[in-house]
């Protein structure tokens, strides 16, 4: 009684790992991001780091000029 059993378990385990012929996944392009309440906060934030890049630029050419005229 145990074989049957056993031998069906056996059969469907393998029929489960089997390879099955699925088209592969086509390249889908992610769709558009939602707009959220956090967008003009992040706008804001990457406005004030650029800021922040072109104030520290600012500074480094500053002193370039001070070392450069010898102060």
């Amino acid at each position: 009684m145990r074989s049957p059993i056993l031998l069906v378990a056996v059969a469907l385990t393998l029929a489960a790992c089997s390879s099955s012929k699925t088209p592969p996944p086509q390249a889908q392009t992610p769709p558009p991001a939602e707009k959220t309440v956090l967008d003009t906060q992040l706008k804001a934030l990457q406005r004030a780091k650029d800021v922040q890049k072109t104030v520290d630029q600012q500074k480094a050419d500053a002193d370039k000029k001070l070392q450069d005229e010898g102060g």
